[in-house]
């Protein structure tokens, strides 16, 4: 495992460039693509890309407050207090990297953006208290649980095609997530992941190439010498208890009343709204608030910048075809019992062009499930084997990792070496519970 672990590594570190370069790389290759794979022109593939680009925007900026309320709830006084406690718990770098991946894990199974955050900002912990681990194998574990979001509560597809008046309705009707999420087959793939991946990222512990960062540094950076400032009207509201508690009591008030009427439906904006009030409870007054979003913004420039490439991209997977084209190659190999395990591989495949659940399903759904039922599969497995293609190789696929790297200082060939160990095995495990069971 070491030797496997230091050659992937090598590897990634000499050729995965820094996410931007490799989405321009990206955008180029699917420009060729769609020339030569399904006969689009050059004009009609640039009217792809332009008109895909800014398709993202809302997307992408509730990436960008994933990214800023969790960092802001995270520097809280209460919450730094509660995971410096449980990064107490880890004595040893082995413990440490087991505890990370389990919490990953488990937050990301509850929640995708939740999970996200949890784990970078755990590891920083982990990182200040536990002598002599690798910070770069902390982050790439912490990002491993991400694998099982689709899976879990928050998967999109699977809450998709359990919504009535999904778009698939006319074809396979609504399919309740007892078939989906809480399927035997589901639950045995995560029991597994949960299992296996926090030995796995164990095994890749060596401490002959391990990189170790000074705890001093993961420190929040030195606040401003207080000045004292005139008791106006205005610097009392900035630091008005009174002002932060209204506010707060406000917003997770609304959180109770949208849980009472639309049940335990955890999407992304809801755990924005949730981090963002909380965030404000928790920092006691406006101004400790504005000053920690004000660090916490510094690291959301990948994603500002980042995200409209990869519109643009799926605009020219999508609009020319090439998705459609891919997934059909797929079917055309599949029979009955290998039909789920080239959905899985197809829908991998097409993740790394484009990486949006909701999108890539909307694109590859008909062909999928249609496909599948000719072959006597229930299309909530096909669903399913979409899902965990989709979740499977997002974790080679910098689009994701970017706001846990913004949090953690690191660059992505940092981490990705470990991360594609991470994606062989938890592809392995998938693939084989998609086939047996």
């Amino acid at each position: 495992m070491k030797g496997l672990t230091s050659f992937s590594n090598r590897i990634m570190q000499r050729y995965l460039p820094d996410p931007f370069i490799f989405v321009v790389i990206l955008t180029l290759l699917v420009f060729i693509l769609g020339l030569v794979l399904v006969g689009q022109s050059p004009v009609q593939m640039i009217g792809h890309w332009g008109d895909g680009f800014w398709k993202l925007l809302e997307f992408s900026m509730q990436m960008v407050l994933i990214l800023v309320t969790g960092y802001v709830l995270a520097s809280s006084p209460l919450v730094k207090k509660g995971l410096r406690k449980l990064a107490g718990t880890a004595r040893t770098p082995g413990q440490a990297i087991i505890a990370v991946t389990l919490t990953a894990l488990a937050a990301s199974w509850i929640n995708w953006g939740f999970g996200l955050v949890i784990g970078a900002v755990f590891s920083r912990e982990l990182a200040k208290q536990v002598k002599d681990v690798d910070y770069r194998l902390l982050i790439a574990s912490a990002y491993s649980g991400f694998v099982v979001w689709h899976g879990g509560l928050s998967g999109s597809i699977p809450l998709t095609i359990a919504t009535k008046g999904h778009f698939t309705e006319n074809l396979i009707g609504v399919i309740p997530t007892t078939e989906t999420l809480f399927a035997p087959f589901n639950l045995i793939i995560i029991g597994t992941l949960f299992v296996v991946l926090p030995l796995v990222n164990r095994l890749m512990l060596n401490k002959d190439e391990a990189v170790y960062i000074d705890p001093s540094l993961l420190n929040e950076s030195a606040e401003a010498a207080a000045v004292e400032e005139e008791a106006t009207p205005a610097v009392k509201l900035e630091n008005s208890k009174v002002l932060s508690l209204l506010i707060g009591v406000l917003g997770l008030s609304f959180v109770v009343y949208f849980f009472l009427k639309n049940g335990f439906n955890l999407n992304i904006n809801v755990v924005n709204f949730i981090f963002l009030f909380l965030g404000i409870l928790l920092h006691g007054t406006p101004r400790n608030y504005i000053d920690s979003v004000s660090e916490a913004v510094k690291g959301a420039s990948g994603i500002i910048i980042q995200f409209p490439f990869y519109a643009g991209i799926m605009g020219m997977m999508m609009g020319s075809g090439l998705v459609s084209e891919m997934s059909d190659w797929f079917v055309k190999i599949s029979n009955e019992t290998t039909f789920p395990l080239f959905s899985f591989l197809s829908a991998g495949l097409v993740n790394i062009f484009v990486p949006s659940g909701g999108g890539q399903w909307a694109v590859q759904a008909h062909v999928m499930l249609e496909a599948g039922m000719k072959l006597g599969i229930e299309p909530a497995k096909t669903a399913m084997a979409v899902a965990w293609g989709d979740a499977w190789t997002n974790l080679i696929q910098p689009f994701w990792a970017l706001p846990a790297l913004a949090i953690a200082g690191l660059k992505a060939k940092d981490i990705m070496g470990f991360c594609l160990i991470a994606t062989i095995v938890s592809g392995i495990i998938i693939g084989l519970g998609l086939t047996i069971f």
